[in-house]
């Protein structure tokens, strides 16, 4: 690629970060353990926004279970947030394989 196109196309890629930037913001996803027993939910910054408890996962004799369970579950909202971001990036990135930058 040229770096004069490049130059030449900042500004339009600036917007276009930013627009995506506003995306990743509105993009919310769950990820769960344990049958449900665990839900996390997250935007597409990778910042929890929410979690729900069964309340019969919430036994003080067995802290460890509940913990292991919240860890699964944070894990698994982090691969749905990564696989939005590819499905929305790939537009804007004209197919980029941003698995080379750790999505």
């Amino acid at each position: 690629m040229n770096p004069f196109d490049i130059l030449k196309n900042s500004q339009s890629i600036k917007e276009q970060s930013e627009k995506f930037q506003t995306e990743l913001e509105s993009i919310s996803v769950e990820g769960s353990s344990g049958g449900k027993m665990v839900t996390i939910t997250m935007n597409g910054k990778f910042e929890m926004t929410g979690i729900k408890l069964d309340p019969i996962c919430v036994d003080n004799r067995d802290i460890k279970m509940l913990e292991d369970l919240i860890v699964a579950a944070h894990r698994s909202a982090c691969q749905n947030v990564q696989e939005q971001i590819k499905t929305k990036s790939s537009s804007l990135l004209g197919g980029m394989d941003l698995s080379k930058f750790g999505l």
